[in-house]
C-alpha cells in the first residue's frame, strides 16, 4: 500500500487531470521514472567503483585535455 501526503496527491491530481489521464497511471510512470534513474545511477556508481579499483584513472594530461576543451568551447 502506498501513502502519500496531501501535497503530493493534489500535485499528482492536478497533473492527472492536465493530462487527461488516470491518478494512477500518473503515480506509476513517475515510479518507473525514479526507478530507471536510480538504477542506472546505481549502475554508473558501481562502473566507477570498478575502474577506481583497477586504477583506471585520468592521466594529468587527459584532464588538463579536458579543462582546456572546455575553456575554448566558452
Amino acid at each position: 500500500m502506498l501513502t502519500l501526503d496531501s501535497e503530493k496527491k493534489a500535485a499528482i491530481s492536478a497533473i492527472a487531470t492536465l493530462m487527461e489521464r488516470d491518478f494512477s497511471d500518473v503515480v506509476n510512470e513517475a515510479i518507473a521514472s525514479y526507478l530507471d534513474i536510480n538504477q542506472w545511477l546505481s549502475s554508473e556508481i558501481e562502473r566507477g567503483i570498478g575502474e577506481a579499483e583497477a586504477n583506471d584513472f585520468a592521466s594529468d594530461e587527459e584532464v588538463q585535455g579536458v579543462f582546456a576543451k572546455l575553456i575554448n568551447e566558452n
